[in-house]
Order: C-alpha cells, then structure tokens, then sequence
C-alpha cells in the first residue's frame, strides 16, 4: 500500500457534521419554540395525552407493590386502634353500668327523703329547640343570635344550652331572634356546685385564654378544688336550673404570692360551633308561688300638710 494514502481526508461517514455550540442553539431554539407553541396554539396537548395514556399501564403496574403495602399497614393500623376502640368501650359500659346502678340508688334515697321531709318535687324546665343563625358583629364579645325570638315566647334572661351544657343566656329578645350571651364572654358569670365537694362558687368567662374557657375566681389557695372535678348550675341565681353540667377544671395553681387560687376551666358546651340548642326557661318563673304568700304592698306615701 502507498505511503500517501495515510495523508487523505476521513470519509463522509466519519465526519463530525455540526459542532457542539450550535447544535445546542439549534435545539435551544427548537425547545423554546415549542414552549411557546404549546401556552400559545396548545400543539402539544394531543400528544401529551396520548403519551400519557401509554404511559398509563405502566404506572398502575409500578404503583401495585406500593398501593399494597400501604393498605397493608392501613390494615393493620385500623384493625388495632378497633382493638383500643373496643377495650375502652367496653371500659366505659362498665363504668356507666356501675354509675348507673348507683344513679338508681340515689334516686331512690332522694325520694324517700323527700317524702319524709315533705319537700316539692322538682319542676321540670319547659324548652324550645332553637338553631344558631350567626355570631354577632361585635369582635370583643362572645354572642350568638338564634331564630327564636318574642314570637316563640322567648324570655329575656333564659339559660341556653346544647347537648353538653350550659352555653349562655339570652340578653336580647327580638320579635323573630334572640341575642344569646355564651358563657366564656368576659361579662358571663354562672354561680356553679362542685359536684365533688359540694361547695358553691362562681365562673367566670375568659375569652382570652385557648379561643374561650372559664375561671373559677375568689377560691381560697387552700380550697378542695383538683384537676378533673365536674361543675353544675348550684340554681341560687335563679337563672339557671340546679344541675346542669357547665364545665370540668382544667388546671388549679396555687401560689404563695395570692391568698386565691388561679383556677381555669373547660367549659363542656361546644361554645366555639354549637348549631342547635335548646332555650329554657328562667329558673324563677318555674319556682310556685307558696301557699298563703302576698307580696309586700308598696309602702304609703306621706300626704302633705295643709
């Protein structure tokens, strides 16, 4: 073979063709256009769904082994918390069997006592279901309006209350609503009954604290108050009937620096969504009149001298 073949130019075939720079611009150019096509005239739609539906299959097939240890562990997860569900309600039937029984009990020695002692019976408390329409404008307050109002025979002052206890009171009556004060505003107050201990004192609304709670003020710091105990309407007030629940202690703290403990309560109404509520009397208008009893008249007025 000649020596000068080795100095000839390489073939067609293995030429390099364009360089690197601007076949990088070529394609720049090309994925640009193409964006812009596909927010513009949408070219590219047709295609990304065909693509998409291929592509489909395989998808479902990778994500099998996934969707199957992930329901697995779902399986697994809920099988137990219906195991705990199960124990703990098991747990409260017993518990409200036990109570229960000695709810019975007491009934019992309650109606004997008042046999012997010849005292009243209770009165019922007449109600009206009612549902919350909206809150009121005032940011600074905790109000509700209701659809109830004069023309349903709504009575100003009347305690409200949902199916976990007191929520407020009604301080305004229109002929079609009723403004209702709940009981977490900073100007509620609820004389309530530890029914523990006994002992009477009286709640206070604090809207400030966790969206709204309660305190119990005016407590000494040596007072038989614990974490856990349930309040009740005591019914002195004359406003609200005796034993309806109206919240739980939450927290007592007892310092040196106060002569009164700083006790903070749950209220155990839903004061922050309550929807349907019930409207009840005033505790006074159902109390019976005695037997005998006149008011006092009005004292006489001094004539004047001639």
């Amino acid at each position: 073979m000649p020596l000068g073949t080795l100095d000839r130019a390489p073939p067609p075939f293995f030429r390099q063709g364009q360089s690197a720079l601007s076949k990088l611009m070529l394609f720049s150019a090309l994925a640009l256009f193409l964006m812009v096509a596909d927010v513009r005239f949408k070219l590219t739609g047709p295609i990304r769904t065909a693509v998409a539906t291929a592509l489909y299959p395989v998808q479902w097939l990778v994500m099998r082994p996934i969707d199957m240890v992930r329901g697995g562990g779902a399986y697994f997860a809920s099988l137990q918390s219906a195991q705990a569900a199960e124990v703990a309600a098991k747990k409260q039937l017993t518990a409200q069997a036990q109570r229960a029984a000695q709810v019975e009990q007491l009934n019992l020695e309650n109606d004997r006592l008042r046999k012997l002692l010849a005292l009243r019976e209770r009165t019922t408390t007449p109600a009206q279901a009612a549902e919350v329409m909206y809150d009121a404008a005032d940011p600074f307050t905790r109000r509700v309006m209701v659809d109830k109002g004069q023309m349903q025979g709504v009575k100003l002052g009347s305690p409200v209350m949902d199916d976990g206890g007191i929520l407020g009171q009604v301080t305004r009556v229109y002929p079609l609503s009723s403004e209702v004060t709940l009981l977490i505003d900073r100007e509620h107050a609820i004389p309530v009954l530890n029914t523990r201990t006994g002992a009477r004192s009286v709640v206070y609304g604090d809207p400030l604290v966790h969206g709204g709670t309660l305190e119990l003020r005016f407590m000494a710091g040596n007072a038989d108050v614990q974490q856990g105990d349930m309040l009740s309407t005591s019914g002195v007030d004359g406003v609200y009937p005796p034993g309806i629940p109206v919240a739980r202690v939450e927290k007592v703290e007892r310092r040196a620096d106060s002569a009164f403990a700083r006790i903070s309560c749950q209220p155990l109404a839903n004061t922050l969504g309550a929807k349907h509520v019930l409207l009840l009397e005033p505790f006074s208008v159902q109390i019976p009149i005695p037997a005998g009893y006149e008011p006092a008249q009005n004292a006489p007025k001094k004539g004047v001298k001639k």
